[in-house]
């Protein structure tokens, strides 16, 4: 696994609170489901290319910003 990277985040408190919300619904801390909703836009708006192994990252929770070509947008 990659080496992460720590990032200063100002976030509405709104915002932060319906994050917490969700997180706890999915059972990960607030980073990893900040994490997870980043890493699926990403993929979802074709900045990161959608392959098999991307869709399991993304799915378990994974980092998806690692070399994985493919034909496919």
């Amino acid at each position: 696994m990659a080496a992460k990277k720590s990032f200063p985040l100002r976030i509405n408190p709104e915002v932060l609170a319906a994050m917490q919300r969700w997180s706890d619904d999915e059972l990960r801390s607030v980073n990893a489901q900040i994490e997870y909703v980043l890493r699926k836009a990403l993929v979802e708006s074709g900045r990161v290319k959608l392959t098999q192994k991307v869709v399991t990252m993304v799915e378990e929770g994974e980092s998806v910003l690692k070399d994985t070509p493919s034909s496919e947008k």
